[in-house]
C-alpha cells in the first residue's frame, strides 16, 4: 500500500473546567507513517471550547534544546560530538548510580475497545478512579471507529470525540498537558501528564505499525510513544492483535512484528533506531485478544460464578504463551481478580447473548517491563456500557531517575580526566568470534541470521562501524543487515552482532535473475583502529515471488526444477526454442493460477478475505509449494492463501500495468472506454493477467453478503498493486489509480 496524505492537525486548548491545557499530535491512518506536531501554546477558544487540532510551533511546557547539567548524556549522543564525547556518555551511562536518586511517580494506564462507538457516557468512574491524581496518563483505544473510511483514510470524527470526553474526564485534582496523541486507523494512544512535569519530557518521539494484511493494513498493530523523563527512558505501547480464539499464533507474530518492526528513529539517520525493548521501562497495553482455550461457555461462565479466576487463568490463552516464552519475555502483569472484560451485549452487562456467543474472555491487558515498578491496582470498570468490552486502568508507581547535579559535575570530570590519560597511552582492538558467514538456502520472506561477537581485548572502550567500500552507496548489499550498525564497547566487554539476510520484493527480481548473488564483503572499522573484513556468502533459492509474468509464463516446470541458466538465458534473450521453456506461453502464470483457483474453490464467501492476514508460517508452506510443485495443492488458510496472492502481485518486478503505461492510465481513469483501450493494449501475458484477476474480483463481489467486500475495499488493495507507480505516488495519484480499476470491477464491464 502506499501512503496515507496525513492531517497534519489544529491545536486543542482549554476549555472551561476541563483538566486539559495543552496538546501534541500525531494522526495517521493506513500506512506506517506519523506526523509529528509540537504541542502548541495555550489561547484562547471560541465559545463551545472545542476546535480541531492545529499545527504550530514547540511548546514552552516541553523541554527546549538548550543544555543543562541534567541532559549532558542527551547532548554526547549528538552526531556533532564523536569519539571521545561518547566514550564520555557511555561511562556516564555505567555510573549513573553515582550521580542520581529514585523519586516515585504514579503512571495511569487505560486501555478500551470501543466497538466503533461514539462517547456516549462520562468516562470519569475509568480515569479518576484513584484517590489521588496520577502523575502521567497513557489511555489506549482500540476499534475506534470501524467503518470504511477509516479503515482506508486517515480522518475520522470520532478521534476528537473521544479525545474531548477523555481530557473532560481525566483527574479533577490536577491539571495535565496533552503531549502526544498517535493514531493507527482505530488504535489511538493519548499521553497526558501534570503541568508541572511537562518541562522533563525530553526525546519525544512516536511511529506505528500495521499488523493487518501484507503487514501493511493498520486494522490491526500498534502505536507507541517513547521519551525521556528525568533521566529515565521509557516506552509505552497500544496495541490490537488478531481477533479469534483459534489464532493465538497469528497474536503472537503481531507481537513479534510490532517488536522488530515498530522503530523510533530518534531525529537522527546515522544513529542506530531503537526498538520497544531497548528501553528501560516498557508499558504494553491494550485488546491483545487472547481468549480462554479449551472451555465452552457453560463451562465458563459457572467457573465466573463461583469468581473462581485463578482456575479460569490456567485456560488463559496469554499466560499459557508467556509460560511457554512465546511472547512478552521480561514482562509482569498484576493479578487479575476482576470478571472477562469480553465479550458483553452492547449497553448492559449481560454476557454475550448473540448467536456466535463468545466464550468471555481477559482480552484487554496491561503489562510492563523493567525495573522499580510496582503496581497500585489493576481493574476493570462494569460501570461504562458503550461497548462490547469493558475497560480495564492499572496504576504503576515507577522509580524515575532524577540527576543530582553537583554528583553529575564530579564524575564527569572524574571520566574526563581518566579517558586523557588512556588516550595518550592506547590504541582500540577488538577479538571477533568469526569472519566468514555462509547463509544456506536463502528464501524469500523468509529471515536467517548470523550472529558475530566483538571482544573487545584493548586497553580502552572502542566505538565501531561497518563503512562503505569504494564506489558503493551502502555499507552491505540491500538483502543484508547488520544490527547494530556501529556501537560502542567497554574496556572488556563484548558486544553481539546480528548479520541478518531478508529478501523481499525489492531484492527478489535480481536474485531470480543472477543479477546479484548472496555474496558480500562487509568492512568492519574501529575508530583510531583497525579495519577488519567479513565475508558474506550463501545461495538463494529461485522463486516465482518477484519473478516477471512473462518469464513464468513460459516454464513448463516449477521455478526450483529450473537451472539459474535457464532463467538467465530465458529472460537475457526471450528464447523461445530454449529446451527449458514450453513450446507455446501460458495464457497466465501456473502459479497465479494456483493460488486464485484455490480461492474461488474455497474462499468466495469467506469474511475478511484480503483484510486477516495469514500466517507467516503458512506462507512460507505455500511459497515453497509453488515454488516446487509439491505438494499438489495449496496448504494454509484462506486467509494466508489471499495474502500470498497479493504478496506475488506486489513482487512482480514489472507490474501487471507496465509502468510505462502508468501515466495514459492516470489521464484517462475518468473514460471507461480508454481505460479499456489501455488494457488491451498491454503485453498479451500482462492483459490476460489483468482480465483473470478482475473477472475472480467480479466474481467474489457476487457474494458480498457473506464476504463483506466490496468495490471500494477491492479497489482500494488491488489498483495498488496492479497499477503501481514508477515513483512516489501522492494521494491525487492514488486516488485516480482507484478510478481506472474500478471501471473493471464493475459487473456490466465485460
Amino acid at each position: 500500500m502506499s501512503e496515507v496524505t496525513k492531517d497534519t492537525g489544529k491545536p486543542l486548548n482549554a476549555v472551561p473546567g476541563s483538566p486539559v491545557l495543552e496538546v501534541q499530535r500525531v494522526n495517521s491512518g493506513l500506512e506506517q507513517t506519523s506526523v509529528d506536531h509540537s504541542p502548541t501554546r495555550q489561547r484562547n477558544v471560541k465559545p463551545g471550547g472545542w476546535e480541531e487540532l492545529k499545527r504550530e510551533g514547540r511548546d514552552d511546557l516541553v523541554r527546549h534544546s538548550s543544555h543543562t547539567a541534567s541532559n549532558k548524556a542527551t547532548m554526547l549522543a549528538m552526531p556533532q560530538f564523536g569519539l571521545r564525547d561518547n566514550l564520555i556518555r557511555c561511562e556516564l551511562l555505567k555510573k549513573e548510580d553515582a550521580y542520581t536518586y529514585l523519586e516515585s511517580f504514579s503512571f495511569f494506564l487505560g486501555s478500551y475497545n470501543v466497538n466503533g462507538q461514539t462517547p456516549k457516557e462520562c468516562l470519569r468512574s475509568w480515569l479518576s478512579s484513584t484517590s489521588t491524581s496520577p502523575d502521567m496518563y497513557f489511555v489506549g483505544f482500540q476499534e475506534l471507529d470501524l467503518s470504511k473510511e477509516a479503515f482506508f483514510f486517515a480522518d475520522t470524527p470520532k478521534e476528537t470525540e473521544w479525545l474531548k470526553a477523555v481530557s473532560e474526564a481525566l483527574h479533577p485534582d490536577a491539571k495535565y498537558a496533552l503531549i502526544k496523541l498517535i493514531r493507527l486507523v482505530g488504535i489511538m494512544l493519548l499521553f497526558y501528564v501534570k503541568k508541572e512535569h511537562a518541562q522533563h519530557i525530553s526525546e519525544l518521539e512516536a511511529e506505528n505499525v500495521g499488523t493487518g494484511i501484507m503487514g501493511r493494513m493498520g486494522n490491526k498493530g500498534a502505536v507507541a510513544v517513547r521519551f525521556h523523563f528525568h533521566n529515565s527512558d521509557i516506552c509505552v505501547v497500544n496495541s490490537h492483535l488478531a481477533a479469534h480464539t483459534e489464532e493465538y499464533e497469528r497474536r503472537n507474530q503481531d507481537y513479534k512484528d510490532i517488536c522488530s518492526r515498530l522503530l523510533f528513529r530518534i531525529n537522527d539517520p546515522t544513529l542506530t533506531p531503537l526498538s520497544i525493548l531497548r528501553h528501560s521501562v516498557v508499558l504494553w497495553l491494550g485488546d491483545l485478544n487472547y481468549r480462554l482455550s479449551d472451555l465452552d461457555v457453560d463451562c465458563v461462565k459457572e467457573l465466573l460464578g463461583k469468581k473462581d479466576f485463578e482456575t479460569l487463568q490456567s485456560y488463559d490463552q496469554l499466560k499459557r504463551q508467556i509460560d511457554e516464552k512465546a511472547v512478552f519475555v521480561g514482562f509482569k502483569e498484576g493479578e487479575i481478580n476482576f470478571l472477562p472484560t469480553y465479550k458483553y451485549d452492547t449497553g448492559s452487562d449481560q454476557w454475550d447473548t448473540s448467536e456466535k456467543c463468545r466464550v468471555p474472555a481477559w482480552c484487554d491487558r496491561i503489562l510492563w517491563r523493567g525495573k522499580n515498578v510496582r503496581q497500585l491496582h489493576y481493574q476493570s470498570h462494569m460501570g461504562l456500557r458503550t461497548s462490547d468490552h469493558k475497560p480495564v486502568s492499572s496504576l504503576l508507581e515507577i522509580g524515575i531517575k532524577i540527576v543530582n547535579e553537583e554528583a553529575h559535575k564530579k564524575t564527569f570530570e572524574e571520566i574526563v580526566r581518566s579517558l586523557d590519560k588512556m588516550e595518550n597511552e592506547c590504541i582500540p582492538s577488538v577479538t571477533l568470534s568469526r569472519r566468514e558467514f555462509n547463509f544456506k538456502d536463502v528464501k524469500f520472506m523468509e529471515h536467517q541470521a548470523e550472529t558475530l561477537t566483538l571482544y573487545n581485548d584493548g586497553q580502552v572502550p572502542c566505538q565501531f562501524e561497518f563503512i562503505q567500500k569504494l564506489d558503493e552507496p551502502t555499507y552491505c548489499k540491500p538483502w543484508l543487515t547488520a544490527n547494530p550498525p556501529k556501537g560502542f564497547i567497554a574496556q572488556g566487554a563484548s558486544v553481539d552482532i546480528d548479520l541478518e539476510v531478508f529478501v523481499n520484493r525489492s531484492t527478489a527480481a535480481d536474485l531470480n535473475t543472477g543479477h546479484q548473488q548472496i555474496e558480500d564483503i562487509l568492512v568492519l572499522h574501529l575508530e583510531r583502529g583497525k579495519d577488519y573484513f567479513l565475508s558474506v556468502s550463501g545461495n538463494y533459492l529461485l522463486s516465482c515471488f518477484g519473478s516477471s509474468i512473462q518469464t513464468l509464463c513460459q516454464l513448463r516446470d516449477p521455478i526450483q526444477d529450473m537451472s539459474l541458466e535457464s532463467i538467465q538465458a530465458l529472460t537475457s534473450s526471450g528464447d523461445e526454442n530454449n529446451s527449458s521453456i514450453i513450446d507455446k506461453p501460458l495464457n497466465i502464470p501456473k502459479e497465479l493460477w494456483q493460488m486464485v483457483d484455490h480461492l474461488y474453490r474455497n474462499a468466495t464467501k469467506q469474511a475478511e478475505l484480503f483484510q486477516q492476514p495469514g500466517l507467516r508460517s503458512e506462507f512460507q508452506e505455500i511459497r515453497d509449494c509453488l515454488d516446487t510443485g509439491m505438494p499438489d495443492s495449496l496448504p494454509g488458510s484462506n486467509h494466508s492463501v489471499s495474502e500470498a496472492l497479493l504478496l506475488f502481485l506486489d513482487a512482480l518486478p514489472e507490474p501487471v500495468v507496465p509502468y510505462s503505461l502508468y501515466q495514459r492510465c492516470l489521464e484517462c481513469c475518468s473514460n471507461p472506454s480508454l481505460c479499456k483501450e489501455v488494457v488491451s493494449s498491454l503485453p498479451q501475458c500482462h492483459k490476460n493477467v489483468f482480465n483473470y484477476v478482475a473477472a475472480f474480483l467480479r466474481e467474489l463481489l457476487k457474494h458480498s453478503a457473506n464476504n463483506g467486500l466490496d468495490v471500494n475495499i477491492l479497489e482500494t488493495i488491488f489498483a495498488a498493486l496492479i497499477l503501481r507507480s514508477p515513483g512516489k505516488q501522492d494521494f491525487a495519484e492514488k486516488k485516480r489509480t482507484q478510478e481506472f480499476f474500478q471501471h473493471f470491477l464493475n459487473q456490466d464491464l465485460s
